[in-house]
């Protein structure tokens, strides 16, 4: 055979090879490692925005670590689009102009920047500001060393941007201000500004001056477009905490000025008011000895504002501390006026002694006289003061509350207000109402004071207060309801759009309140359904389900049942209304409506209402649209979208009928939509986590309903591994934490959580995964885990995709508890994950959750833990509950992670199992991350056990070789060497 003939005969071969090779295999992909993790990018929900007009859309497409790039396309044309560079921002800020025309964005110092001057002591690096005119390709304007910037409103003609300040500037706290005219690009620089705010519109811009020395400190207001500036006030004072009346006709602003008598400075209320011919409104408390109480001044931490009608002032009060007396100076004088006198008695005192007849008499005399005057000065109390704290039993707040908070309440201020017209000052409230909100349209506020239940409160989870109502034309406070029982939040009045009446509830009923009659009416008395939230398992009475809010005209109020949405007037005699009419029926549940207008004042019945649908059986989500009627909204929701996914955001454009929706399933990356009012064929924009093709992914997902030990039916979801196969058994990882199954179609994006797990990455790698809901019965919070999961693997167990040895466990915090407690009471598991868990129900009850300071106690008793009582009246629960008590049963082995300054679950208890099992000499690890809290939140600690978890399981479930560290551990004098080794 000649060459020719060999060579073509080879080539035949390859192809007929290449036919015959299974499709699956020509298209393996990789499992996606931890190493590929740092460089993946997606797009950061936080930072997507639309145009108002409804033609742009802008986002970060970001990596885990390093930098990312901001997109910016058109919604209709594919062709417009373009990317830029962002340096290092897991959340790009960016901004379009009201009109459409223009887009802002920050772009921030490179990843290696970062690096490198965090080395060198944190030196501070600069941002830049983008500007891209969209009308001209994308024309880009560049601004150094920006700190903030805003379009000026609806008016979109200028772009107002603050610099960073540099250098040395004596005390000045401004910097430069650019106001650029976006006709012609022409910056306008104002000097040493604090603070600016464009008014809605856009044609006034108030600002601030704070120069060095305070020279030509004062408040200015601009007319950008006629370039006019005019100076409302200027004093040796700080301008400080602009806000604009919502119509943005007035504005409201602090004035501090120094006081060496205090620890605080001395504040006044400017409000601005009549333009374009500015009126000024200034309250000086200290001009107004009859109403202000003299031991206070207005707050710098309360902003100030102006009421709708603009005849009232509110703003913050708070207590003057007097500032202490220089010490140092004070006792040097006192030292002086002691050394000049005592120099005169000791003379008078020695020419009168009789004793003295010699020079050592008088040698005597003279040093008798000094020791007289050293002891006088160390009788002076300069002693070192201990540092301590006294807990008292009456403490309504633990101590380690009371230091949590302790900043706040030393900024607490009180709401007070200033009748322009009556020039009267008015206190709204004191330390025995200790919360207050003032309603729409400032008519009344609504206050509420803990004090008389604190103690009792953070003892046993059970809340109470007593609310007031206050008449904001006179500032009289009057009862509203004492020792009120609030279940949960959704029991709380809230007010209505016209600030006259509440909604709240109360024994599983909803009420109307008048807050001008004080009539309480029964809206839900004669409704055939419950709004009691049915599936709220804590220990606490009849908790409701959270109200969706009240009608614009303040008519009605839509309320929720566990499925259905109810139209309820609040006036006249009308009926309740089932709006979605089948959630019950079809398990369908309407969970929330979408608010699709941030400045909407109620939910506007004369509009199309969006809801959110779920279905509970089916996991299926969607988007139903209620349309309205003559008598509010039309009865029967019509469905929109409902799919096999986890339909999520809906956003409108602000100016036009566009809309936006996301989708997502679990293997498919969340990605953004444009459509129209029906949201119909929605059309794809964006291509998120671009880099996914290059990586196999589970193929889909199975529902598994099962039924616990306690008769409860349930469900299960399980992701199928990369690559299944069906007949195949594969390892299988077993997570939770309460309810979770409704995350079937929920996209799990590659990243390094804060506790080490990632769905997404272990299907990738292999692993099914089985998320199984827990439901809980009261005094059995562990028992509960074993009621529930192990029914659900049982019942997974028959879907052929889980290898039954090869089956581990992971939880987290409160699912890390059930990990812990499961490996005391079945074998079945081959190996556990356990992070930040509670092991010792007992002590755990009488720590202290030390990220808020207060007790253990009310989350054991009315909330997570689920228990009735304290443990000494129920100690057959909280032992039967604590893994620590059944730690002689454990045969699985345990990878713990505990970190030393957790603040949630005391580090004690993962060293108490720690040590149990030791002591039994049970397979356990635990790993700590020093400084670190409930989850891990530096990078390089979460990557490493992220890798270290899979390596655990990897071993236990895959038959991987065991890494030294599982094996025999890591000797404390090598430690640095073998994590220096491991570090990507």
């Amino acid at each position: 055979m000649n060459c020719k003939n060999a060579l073509r005969g080879l080539l035949c071969l390859f192809f007929l090879l290449m036919v015959s090779i299974p499709e699956n295999f020509a298209q393996d992909k990789k499992a996606i490692s931890w190493k590929d993790v740092p460089s993946w990018k997606s797009i950061s929900p936080g930072s997507v925005q639309y145009s108002p007009d409804g033609q742009w859309i802008a986002y970060g497409m970001v990596p885990v670590e390093g930098d990312g790039e901001v997109i910016i396309q058109h919604t209709s044309d594919p062709s417009k689009k373009k990317v830029f560079p962002v340096g290092s921002s897991s959340n790009p800020t960016i901004s379009f102009s009201e009109n459409g025309r223009w887009v802002a964005f920050k772009e921030y110092p490179k990843e290696k920047d970062r690096k490198a001057a965090s080395k060198n002591g944190g030196k501070s690096l600069k941002e830049k500001l983008i500007l891209l005119d969209l009308q001209s390709e994308f024309k880009k304007t560049e601004y150094d060393n920006i700190a903030s910037f805003a379009f000026n409103g609806t008016s979109s003609s200028h772009l107002a941007i603050n610099l960073s300040k540099e250098g040395a500037n004596g005390d000045a706290k401004g910097a430069d201000l650019l106001i650029i005219d976006l006709s012609d690009m022409k910056p306008h620089n104002i000097g040493n500004v604090l603070e600016f705010a464009f008014n809605k519109k856009g044609d006034y811009l108030a600002y601030t001056i704070d120069a060095a020395n305070k020279s030509g400190n004062g408040v200015h207001l601009y007319q950008p477009t006629q370039r006019i500036t005019r100076i409302l006030e200027s004093d040796k004072a700080t301008y400080r905490s602009i806000k604009w009346t919502e119509k943005g006709d007035a504005f409201a602003l602090l004035k501090m000025m120094e006081d060496k008598a205090y620890k605080q400075d001395q504040g006044k209320v400017i409000g601005v008011k009549n333009l374009p011919n500015p009126e000024l409104v200034l309250y000086d408390p200290k001009a107004d000895s009859s109403a202000f109480p003299k031991d206070f001044t207005i707050s710098p931490n309360r902003q100030p504002m102006w009421s709708e009608d603009l005849t009232r002032l509110f703003y913050g009060i708070h207590p003057l501390v007097a500032a202490k007396k220089d010490e140092k100076n004070e006792e040097k004088k006192e030292e002086e006026e002691k050394k000049e006198i005592s120099e005169e008695e000791k003379l008078e005192r020695i020419k009168s002694d009789s004793t003295i007849k010699s020079l050592s008499d008088l040698q005597s005399a003279i040093a008798k006289l000094d020791s007289t005057k050293k002891k006088s000065t160390d009788n002076k109390n300069d002693a070192t003061k201990p540092d301590m704290t006294i807990w008292h039993w009456k403490d309504s707040r633990l101590q380690s509350r009371q230091q949590v908070l302790e900043n706040q309440d030393k900024n607490y201020s009180f709401w007070a207000m200033y009748d322009v017209a009556k020039a009267q000052h008015i206190s709204l409230q004191d330390s025995s109402m200790k919360e207050l909100s003032i309603l729409p349209k400032q008519k009344y506020a609504l206050g509420s004071d803990i004090k008389t239940y604190e103690l009792d409160i953070n003892l046993d989870g059970q809340n109470y207060l007593d609310f007031y109502v206050v008449d904001l034309s006179n500032g009289e406070r009057k009862e509203l309801f004492k020792k009120f029982y609030q279940p949960n939040y959704n029991s709380r009045p809230r007010a209505s759009e016209d600030g006259t009446k509440l909604l709240y509830a109360e024994d599983g009923h909803f009420y109307i309140y008048d807050l001008r009659t004080g009539q309480k009416t029964n809206i839900t008395a004669n409704i055939p359904t419950s709004f009691v939230n049915e599936e709220d398992d804590r220990n606490v009475e009849k908790p409701m389900n959270a109200p969706l809010g009240w009608s614009s005209d303040s008519k009605y109020v839509l309320l929720r049942d566990n499925w259905d949405i109810w139209q309820v007037p609040v006036v006249g005699k009308g009926t309740a209304v089932n709006l979605t009419q089948n959630g019950k029926k079809d398990k369908i549940r309407y969970q929330s409506r979408y608010s699709l207008d941030p400045e909407e004042k109620g939910i506007d019945l004369g509009k199309a209402v969006y809801i959110r649908m779920y279905g509970e059986n089916t996991k299926k989500s969607g988007i139903a649209i209620l349309k309205p009627s003559k008598s509010g909204l039309n009865a029967g929701a019509e469905v929109l979208i409902w799919k096999d996914m986890n339909v999520g955001r809906l956003s409108k454009a602000k100016n036009a009928d566009t809309y936006f929706i996301t989708m997502e399933n679990f293997s498919t990356p969340t990605d953004y939509f444009v459509t129209n009012a029906n949201l119909d064929s929605p059309k794809k924009l964006t291509a998120n986590a671009p880099e996914s093709d290059k990586y196999a992914w589970s193929p889909g997902v199975r529902l598994v309903d099962y039924v616990s030990d306690k008769g409860d039916s349930l469900q299960a979801a399980l992701f199928l591994p990369a690559g299944y196969e069906e007949g195949k058994k594969y390892p299988t990882l077993v997570y939770y934490y309460e309810k979770l199954s409704q995350t079937l179609h929920n996209y799990s994006n590659p990243g390094f959580s804060g506790t080490g797990w990632n769905p997404g990455v272990y299907t990738s790698n292999g692993y099914a995964v089985l998320i199984p809901d827990i439901v809980y019965t009261l005094d059995d919070p562990g028992m509960s885990a074993v009621w529930c999961v192990l029914p659900a693997v049982k019942e997974a167990l028959k879907t052929g995709v889980i290898d039954e040895g090869k089956m581990g466990l992971h939880g987290h915090s409160w699912g890390g508890y059930q990990t812990s407690f499961l490996i005391t009471q079945t074998d079945m598991f081959k190996a556990a994950a356990a992070g930040a868990p509670l092991t010792n129900m007992v002590s755990m009850y009488d720590l202290i959750y030390w990220n808020t300071g207060g007790g253990n106690m009310a989350i054991f008793e009315a909330s997570q833990g689920r228990f009735r009582g304290g443990p000494w009246e129920n100690w057959d629960s909280y032992l039967r509950n604590s893994p620590v008590y059944h730690v002689k049963n454990v045969q699985t082995p345990l990878l713990m992670l505990h970190n030393d300054k957790d603040g949630a679950v005391d580090f004690t208890q993962g060293i108490e199992y720690y040590n149990a099992l030791r002591r039994l000499k049970k397979p356990v690890i635990m790993v700590q991350y020093k400084g670190e809290n409930h989850g891990l939140g530096k990078l390089e600690n979460r990557k490493d056990y992220s890798v270290r978890m899979m390596e655990f399981f990897d071993h236990h479930l895959k038959g991987n070789e065991a890494p030294r560290w599982i094996s025999d551990g890591i000797e404390r004098l090598k430690l640095e060497t073998h994590l220096e080794k491991r570090a990507f």
